[in-house]
């Protein structure tokens, strides 16, 4: 007989080519995880995974039956937040990925809230800087800052991103304060190392401008930026959520100079075979509802 717990460990396998990464996704342990598969091969008759001490290769059969094995674990589940939500309330395991600063300082507390509501979800956040591929990394959603171009998910919009070049008064006085974007090239900047300097775009009389600062610090975080541009380091381009509080009390100093910093766009991004998740329309409802329109962080002269 055909269990939907071994056809859920297969599939967690698949996807993460990693019997161990199942295991902690599962939040089961690696030797569970093996004896479903085992189970479940031997009620197929078929191999469908090569193990070796390296790597985890789906064969033939395997990817022949993947894709059905998948939507029947996310029907299934699917199944049961029906009948969760018809009983008024959500419930199960939710998987999401997200901006590691942006994790902390926002995203989180809304999902505290949102859970404390909620007190049936089983709710995985992973904050994570690095590109995370949605439909093999294994996630339910993932949250955004920019465009999402993935293949096969739906993307709702969130909230609005707006960026400011910004700087310290100790650096403006000792070193001056730009008047124009050409101005700028002349200054230390402090970059966002996963897109470089040319990250710093702006729009002048309808005309996209590109500036190249100084690098005087690449860093991938911008919580690090943020303090650096505190600190007197450089000027640095950042999102709101990040500096509202600091210009609020004059750490940092919004700069004019005549053109606009390009703004980005918050984002929610599932697969599409989540499209009836009730728990995450209720999450996507929820964070829009929690940011604002426009959201409280954007505040900011």
């Amino acid at each position: 007989m055909l269990k939907l717990e071994s056809v859920a460990a297969f599939v967690a396998v698949a996807e993460a080519r990693s019997i161990s990464e199942a295991a902690r996704r599962m939040e089961l342990s690696k030797s569970v995880v093996s004896e479903r598969l085992a189970e479940l091969e031997r009620t197929l008759g078929a191999k469908l995974l090569h193990r070796t001490t390296r790597k985890i290769a789906i064969t033939e059969d395997g990817s022949a039956f993947y894709e059905r094995a998948k939507r029947i674990v996310q029907e299934a589940a699917d199944a049961v937040a029906v009948i969760a939500e018809r009983r008024g309330r959500l419930a199960g395991p939710l998987r999401i990925s997200a901006p590691v600063s942006f994790g902390a300082l926002h995203l989180g507390p809304a999902l505290y809230r949102f859970l404390a509501h909620n007190p049936g979800i089983e709710l995985t956040l992973d904050l994570d800087d690095r590109f995370v591929n949605l439909l093999t990394d294994g996630y339910d959603a993932v949250v955004r800052h920019g465009p999402v171009v993935d293949e096969h998910v739906v993307v709702k919009r969130l909230a609005p991103s707006r960026r400011f070049l910004v700087a310290a008064p100790a650096y403006l006085e000792q070193f001056g304060e730009p008047k124009s974007v050409a101005d700028l090239e002349q200054h230390k900047g402090i970059v966002f190392s996963h897109r470089g300097a040319a990250d710093w775009r702006f729009k002048a009389a309808r005309q996209a401008v590109t500036v190249r600062p100084h690098a005087v610090l690449r860093v991938n975080n911008g919580l690090v930026m943020r303090d650096a541009a505190v600190a007197g380091l450089g000027l640095a381009l950042l999102p709101a959520y990040f500096i509202y509080e600091q210009l609020a009390r004059a750490e940092l100093t919004v700069l004019e100079v005549g053109a606009e910093a390009e703004g980005a766009t918050l984002y929610l991004a599932y697969p599409e075979d989540h499209r009836g998740s009730a728990k995450i329309r209720a999450l996507t409802e929820w964070l829009r509802n929690a940011f604002g329109n426009p959201p409280y962080w954007n505040v900011v002269p």
